[in-house]
Order: structure tokens, then sequence, then C-alpha cells
């Protein structure tokens, strides 16, 4: 029996394809996850306080990966953030890691990427987890 999973993976992306695969491939290494369409939808499903990481598309409808950042970091209470994209500069990198984001990943992006960097951000925040005040 493995170790429990150390929090949630929350997955954003308005391409059901994409998240679908990464659903699949992270449940398949026993990680839960729950994926939204879009940043609303998200906000509306999840509460106060997430455990876990984020997995947050750059592009998205009604509110891209960096603006929501911008407008509810606080809200993510220090859950790392790994954002995919399809296409990006060396302007919009730049802006993602000045915005906090642990991970910067381009697709298409091999399986070991995407749960790599899953498993570094769920340890950080499990890290940061214990010694937070509740």
């Amino acid at each position: 029996m493995g170790q429990p999973p150390l929090g949630t993976v929350f997955v954003i992306d308005d391409d059901e394809a994409v998240r679908d695969s990464l659903k699949l491939l992270l449940e398949s290494h026993l990680l839960p996850v729950h994926d939204f369409a879009s940043v609303p939808e998200f906000l509306q499903a999840v509460g106060p306080r997430p455990r876990g990481c984020l997995v947050l598309d750059l592009h998205l409808p009604v509110i891209g990966g960096l603006d929501f950042l911008g407008r509810y970091r606080d809200r993510l209470n220090g859950m790392p953030v790994i954002l995919i994209t399809g296409k990006a500069d060396a302007a919009t990198r730049a802006r993602a890691f000045e915005a906090g984001v642990r991970h910067f990943l381009e697709k298409p992006f091999e399986d070991h990427e995407v749960v790599g960097a899953v498993a570094d951000a769920l340890a950080l925040n499990a890290a940061v987890s214990e010694t937070a005040p509740l």
C-alpha cells in the first residue's frame, strides 16, 4: 500500500481532451483529481484553503491563467501552481514566474514532466501546510 496523497490536483483547462488526459494520467498515479473547464467553475466549486496543487492553462476563456493568479492568488492560500500552455514567449514565461508559478510546461509535454511537476508541487504544499497556522 502506497502513501496517502498529499492533496488534490486541481486542473483548469478549457480543452476537455487535455483535462481527460491529465486526469487519467494523474489518477493512474493514485492522485485525486478534480477538473474544471474555467476559472469561475473552479472558484464556485473549491472552498477556502484548498490543499494540493493547481494545473492551470494559460489561455482560458473569461479569465486567463495569469489574470486569475493576479486577481485570486490569495484565495489559493499558497497552493503551488503549474502553468501549462500550447504557446508562450520568454516574456510570458517571466511573468508567470513573477506571479509565483512553480512549474511552466509547454504542450505537448511528456507524462513524466507532468507527474514530476505535480509530485514536486504536492510535496511543497504538504510541507507548507504542516507549518502554516490554521
